[in-house]
């Protein structure tokens, strides 16, 4: 293959930015597949995420057959894997990362438009056929939502893998809750190779130049260089229009996608592209949900195959059998793995949506109606309160969105409420899996903050309610008020005899049976249970304010209840 280094692409404020450039070396015009982000273009996926490679590599080996690896780097193609296929894959430094100038701003205005100008650059290169593909992982999948809204005339298909599309609801405030992750990411994974970090960054091995530009800057002049993405997102506590700038505008996305989601990505990766396939404008769209790590299905071979006939359909015009594809592509969770299964749409239509009302009496869930008044209180620093169901009496599959109705009154004027679904074991024990990022991921987990619970009618499915997140509307100590809580989606067969549950509480999950500690190197903190998608900030969460008992309330004038989607057998 031909690889061009550090090609410039002009944008129209007079800055360029830096692309690397991999095509066959056989002259002929070939389709693109582009990616833009802040990840450092020359920075070998092994060298930056070295937990990440290691584990990718030791349980999928077949994703270095026919690969050196080399080129390998995180969150985008490999274009080992492509190149043969006859596409040039180019990546791109995001405006003030990695190799390219200017101001960093993640997902602002500037960064959407200097994406629509690089996909309208490589669709009028000599060695390009004018067809532009978008491809990649999480940050590379989230600005993919945006710029397609933008409808670039040479942007002919995308593969958004595990991207989330709603910066306040899928990343920034779950349920109006800050999410801490963004400023830990920032300060653990971007601003190590920000444009200017010159000789402290690492060295592209291929051209022995650094990663993050070959001038030195000053931590000062670095600093004034980008946003405080921490401080930014912290002084913006409901949906406005710094959030709504840097979300998906779904009317307007039109082109052909395969959205791609997982089961286990609650938190970020999994949320946007079920609303992408429910909400977006586009005629041609496909669903795929899958489980595991967040970057690994992309790089197996059952990724790749996906990804290939896709592209090969929208960008090559091959007659590969894609317009007959399945609209949704499901890896139905078992506790041994996966079964894998098609159907025609999402949720699915032979769906048996079960109520389970909760007792606080007996803490427990069923599908009988109560007949006396409950009540139980529970402290926001400890556990919380668990409904469990009676043991399934025959294997049963939960698959689909879920939400709970509660009933909450507080001693203080607000509550955070932290949704958890579980699955527990004959002999007691919970089921837990390894998630997009975290090993002991729980089945499913949804958040709203109580003081955000007005709801938009319009926009609201009894399986997904949608909450506005424009005013706070304070409690008053004791009285009851109704929330619906949003749950994410989730896959998971029941065997005979296991249990459904629910816990609520007032803190994040915590896996209750940690042995050792789990950590990537690439975040602060380990992982317990909800990965790096806490919501810690003592700012955001004053003790005064969300510290005081909770007390929930079920019975005939208070009928709480979990929303479940059971599949048929």
């Amino acid at each position: 293959m031909i690889i061009d280094w550090d090609v410039e692409i002009p944008m129209s404020d007079g800055l360029a930015l830096r692309a690397d450039v991999f095509r066959p070396s056989g002259g002929d015009r070939c389709p693109v597949l582009l990616g833009l982000g802040p990840y450092a273009k020359g920075l070998p996926f092994e060298v930056g995420y070295p937990d990440q490679w290691r584990r990718l590599v030791t349980s999928h080996p077949e994703v270095l057959e026919g690969s050196s690896g080399a080129y390998q780097n995180w969150e985008v193609p490999d274009p080992e894997k492509w190149i043969p296929e006859g596409y040039a894959c180019v990546r791109v430094d995001a405006r003030g990362t990695g190799r390219s100038p200017g101001y960093l701003d993640h997902f602002s205005p500037q960064e959407i438009r200097d994406l629509y100008e690089a996909i309208e650059w490589a669709g009028v290169q000599p060695w390009s056929t004018g067809k532009v593909g978008l491809s990649g992982v999480s940050y590379f999948a989230i600005n993919a939502w945006l710029v397609a809204g933008l409808n670039p005339p040479h942007l002919a298909a995308m593969v958004p893998w595990e991207g989330a599309a709603d910066w306040y609801r899928d990343m920034t405030h779950h349920g109006g809750m800050l999410s801490t992750f963004w400023k830990n990411w920032y300060d653990m994974q971007v601003l190590p190779i920000q444009y200017g970090v010159g000789d402290g960054s690492a060295i592209n091995p291929h051209t022995g130049e650094h990663v993050a530009g070959s001038v030195n800057l000053d931590h000062a002049t670095r600093a004034a260089n980008r946003s405080d993405l921490g401080a930014d997102i912290l002084a913006h506590p409901l949906d406005d229009a710094y959030h709504r700038e840097r979300s998906a505008d779904w009317p307007k996305v039109k082109v052909p996608f395969l959205s791609a989601a997982n089961w286990g990505g609650q938190g970020l990766h999994s949320r946007g592209n079920f609303e992408a396939f429910t909400q977006a404008a586009s005629a041609e769209k496909w669903l795929e949900v899958h489980g595991i790590e967040h970057w690994t299905e992309y790089y197996t071979d059952y990724g790749l195959r996906l990804q290939k006939r896709f592209f090969g359909h929208f960008l090559k015009d091959e007659a590969n059998g894609w317009r007959d594809e399945p609209r949704v592509r499901l890896q139905v969770r078992r506790l041994d793995g996966f079964e894998e299964r098609t159907e025609n749409e999402w949720p699915l239509a032979r769906t048996r949506w079960t109520s389970l009302n909760l007792d606080a009496a007996g803490q427990r869930m069923s599908e009988a109606p109560l007949t006396t008044e409950g009540s139980v209180e529970y402290d926001p620093a400890g556990e919380g309160i668990t409904f469990v169901a009676d043991p399934v009496g025959e294997e049963t599959e939960v698959t689909g969105p879920l939400a709970a109705r509660l009933f909450v009154s507080s001693a203080t004027p607000d509550a955070d409420i932290f949704a958890v679904v579980r699955v527990f074991s004959p002999a007691g024990d919970e089921v837990t899996f390894q998630g997009a990022l975290d090993p002991h991921t729980p089945v499913a987990q949804g958040w709203l903050r109580a003081s955000h619970r007005k709801l938009d009618p319009a926009r609201s499915r009894a399986d997904r309610p949608f909450h506005p997140h424009d005013e706070r509307q304070p409690l008053e100590p004791e009285a009851v008020y109704q929330l619906e809580v949003e749950i994410w989606p989730t896959s998971m067969v029941l065997p005979a005899g296991y249990r459904l549950a629910l816990t609520i509480r007032g803190s994040d999950y915590v896996y209750p049976k940690l042995t050792g500690e789990a950590r990537l190197g690439t975040f602060k903190n380990a992982l317990t249970g909800s990965g790096p998608f806490l919501h810690d900030d003592p700012v955001d969460r004053p003790r005064e304010v969300f510290g005081g008992r909770v007390t929930l309330w079920t019975g005939p004038d208070h009928p709480a209840r979990l929303l479940v989607p059971v599949i048929p057998r």
